[in-house]
């Protein structure tokens, strides 16, 4: 038994016209515009700009700017909520939460890749994790975006960590003897031009591989999930066998994404302490 014309050829106007590429790169690229979920409406964001005489730069609140401050106004309110709770004697709820996390932070991150001063990095590394898995984590939710998925974002947060990096080294030593510290000291006069050279290179790939690693790994897993979603609508005339298989994909995937949230907050937070470790207790 045939499909009915009118059928047939919805189905095959609908491959024809959807467009997988330009689909996924709609929802994981940055925007003016945020989606309602479960709607069409599209909320509008104001574009603005520097006056000339400031360089006329581009400084339009994009969807991924709103999913920053979202982040940071959800993590405020939370620690202002569990700081509220601070006198409790027998800390629960989601003081007990948080407090678990910053004390696992503070004793296997922060205190093990930095022997000696490592509460004075607490509160960046705090706010580099929270901030991160707040991002990553609200990515998932329908209707909203992975900021973390946006190199500009990740390149912004390995500018940020090289310069505690170095600062740290610099406040520790001066800046002559930070520079010195990136050489080994008991080199052979003829390498340490080349170590130095190779060191200085390193420097920079450091955050660099920050950079890219939370970005790349937040971005492909959403591409995924799209890309299994996208199935349905490429093979439009026969969805009912594709969909069950799509779907069961994309959530397997998506309960990955959850893990892999935490993971790369936690990644970041551990190398940059690692780095700052290497900085202010460099090896000799």
């Amino acid at each position: 038994m045939t499909e009915p014309q009118p059928v047939q050829q919805a189905g095959e106007h609908a491959s024809e016209a959807f467009d997988p590429g330009a689909s996924i790169l709609h929802h994981i690229l940055d925007s003016s515009e945020i989606e309602v979920p479960f709607t069409q409406f599209d909320l509008h964001l104001p574009t603005l700009h520097l006056p000339e005489a400031l360089g006329g730069f581009d400084i339009s609140i994009t969807k991924h700017v709103v999913m920053m401050w979202i982040a940071s106004a959800i993590l405020v309110g939370a620690f202002v909520a569990a700081g509220r709770r601070r006198a409790e004697p027998v800390p629960r709820g989601l003081r007990n939460l948080l407090e678990v996390v910053v004390v696992f932070l503070r004793d296997e991150v922060a205190r093990k890749a930095i022997p000696h001063g490592a509460d004075r990095f607490l509160g960046y590394l705090m706010t580099t994790f929270f901030f991160i898995l707040a991002c990553n984590l609200l990515g998932l939710i329908p209707g909203a975006a992975t900021a973390t998925g946006n190199i500009s974002v990740t390149a912004t947060l390995a500018v940020v960590a090289f310069l505690v990096i170095h600062l740290g080294g610099v406040r520790e030593f001066g800046l002559v003897q930070h520079v010195k510290n990136l050489v080994p000291a008991g080199l052979p006069p003829w390498l340490v031009p080349v170590l130095f050279v190779l060191e200085v290179l390193t420097t920079f790939i450091r955050p660099f591989a920050l950079c890219i690693r939370l970005f790349a790994n937040m971005m492909a897993g959403h591409i995924v999930i799209l890309a299994f979603i996208s199935l349905i609508f490429i093979l439009a005339e026969v969805w009912w066998a594709v969909a069950p298989l799509s779907v069961a994909f994309a959530l397997f995937v998506y309960v990955l994404e959850i893990l892999v949230a935490f993971l790369q907050a936690y990644i970041f937070t551990m190398l940059t302490a690692q780095f700052i470790g290497m900085s202010v207790h460099p090896a000799h």
